[in-house]
């Protein structure tokens, strides 16, 4: 199935932001090095054939002239990443006149033809996201496609370097553009930079947690070491039944209540260690981004769209994990967000600001976890409603190239919103045995 590329087009502010060049200071939590990736996905809006006027709507136009509209806002998102001279961190450059490219592409075949790009086959869904070459993704750290579909449907794909903000301060700009498309005169809320001196490190720096026991410090190893053998996608589907099984399971075992990321992050943790047969000395993390902006002292404001996590490890030897009861496994990654304060917060940027040119890795054998199902993507309605699949294509996720994401469930059609989807990638060697793991999960642990 061919992609057809139309165009590119430079979208600039539809009034002038800013006449001078400037640069901007990012905050310690956007140059870490860990951030340094442009970060993929898709969005898909279908078509309502009963709706003549929006069938004639050309989605291409709509995404375009919302985007002029909030780049007046938002205008950094012209800007370019530049290392700085001083102390080699990446600023963003301002200059007067600059755009977001956003290309134009059409698909010659309905969206239902391809169940709604619901598990997508990986060759194309590749050709409907920017994939800009390392070097261009500084200086483009913002690119859109639109992608229109026989049926009228269309495929918002974007490539954010994900040193300008993190999944939810993406959201908001993608919110505040639906908004102005759909007939907004003002944002809801207007953008906040001071990145520099909301979450800039403290002087003295003082680190009050052990962070060393859970990052690497060598200059010389990359962030996202890819391993020789070849890593694979695989999507799965995680009914409700299925779920409250496994936290009833382990309640009976431990007395103690589980969130849904608690006890199937345990539960696939596991499974993936276990498939993936890792020496039982070697040390596994569980890694994952905890959301800070209700945290910090004092609140980040609901304007900031800059990184606003830190990151949050659970590490074991690996023949501890599989040998353990589940419940222990699930109790340690509750446990671990007892940590979450400002003062971790704070900490944490005072390792940065110590460490940065130690450079700080996470280490090998990081299963990285993220929930996507509350982050806000539903609302982002351009006047087609929200999307109804929203998918990821990047793999490095806080340190790990073997991310897990959990996915809010399509909606393009109704009946079939029992429970969610795991998107989880795993060596290829790994993936059988993985999914025979998973299996338990649907039948029953014991």
């Amino acid at each position: 199935m061919d992609v057809n590329i139309k165009e590119t087009t430079i979208i600039l502010p539809s009034t002038t932001p800013f006449t001078n060049d400037h640069v901007l200071s990012l905050s310690h939590l956007d140059t870490d090095i860990n951030l340094h990736i442009t970060f993929r996905y898709l969005r898909v809006y279908v078509n309502d054939p009963e709706d003549q006027a929006r069938a004639q709507t050309d989605p291409f136009q709509v995404v375009t002239s919302s985007l002029s509209a909030a780049l007046v806002h938002y205008y950094h998102y012209t800007g370019s990443l530049v290392r700085s001279d001083t102390d080699n961190r990446l600023e963003l450059h301002c200059h007067a006149g600059s755009g977001v490219p956003v290309t134009r592409a059409t698909v010659d075949c309905p969206l239902s033809e391809i169940n709604y790009l619901d598990d997508p086959e990986e060759k194309f869904v590749e050709k409907l996201v920017p994939d800009p070459r390392e070097e261009d993704s500084l200086t483009r750290p913002f690119i859109l496609q639109v992608t229109r579909f026989k049926c009228g449907g269309w495929v918002l794909g974007a490539a954010i370097h994900h040193s300008l903000c993190d999944g939810l301060g993406a959201t908001l700009f993608f919110n505040a553009m639906a908004e102005l498309a759909r007939g907004a005169s003002r944002l809801k809320f207007e953008p906040v930079w001071n990145r520099s001196s909301l979450l800039g490190p403290r002087e003295p720096p003082r680190v009050e947690f052990p962070f060393h026991e859970f990052l690497n410090l060598d200059k010389n190893s990359l962030p996202y070491m890819e391993s020789d053998k070849p890593a694979v996608r695989e999507c799965f589907k995680v009914k409700d039944e299925w779920l409250d099984r496994l936290k009833v399971f382990l309640h009976e075992q431990s007395g103690s209540n589980y969130t849904t990321f608690e006890a199937l992050g345990a539960f696939i943790w596991r499974a993936r260690v276990k498939a993936a047969k890792i020496s039982g000395e070697e040390t596994v993390k569980f890694a994952y981004a905890t959301n800070i902006r209700r945290i910090t002292k004092p609140q980040l404001p609901p304007g900031y769209w800059g990184n606003g996590c830190v990151p949050m490890y659970v590490q074991l030897l690996a023949k501890d994990l599989l040998d353990q009861p589940l419940y222990k496994t699930a109790d340690s990654i509750k446990n671990s967000k007892y940590n979450t304060s400002d003062e971790y917060v704070r900490s944490f940027i005072d390792f940065q600001e110590l460490h940065y040119h130690e450079g700080i890795t996470a280490g090998n054998s990081v299963s990285g976890f993220t929930d996507w199902r509350h982050l806000g993507h539903a609302t982002v309605d351009f006047g087609w409603g929200g999307p109804v699949i929203v998918f990821p294509l990047s793999r490095h996720l806080v340190g790990s190239i073997e991310p897990c994401f959990f996915l809010p469930y399509s909606s393009a059609s109704e009946g079939k919103k029992d429970g969610f989807k795991v998107l989880v990638y795993l060596q290829q060697e790994a993936m059988v045995d993985f999914k025979e793991e998973m299996k338990k999960l649907e039948h029953g642990l014991s």
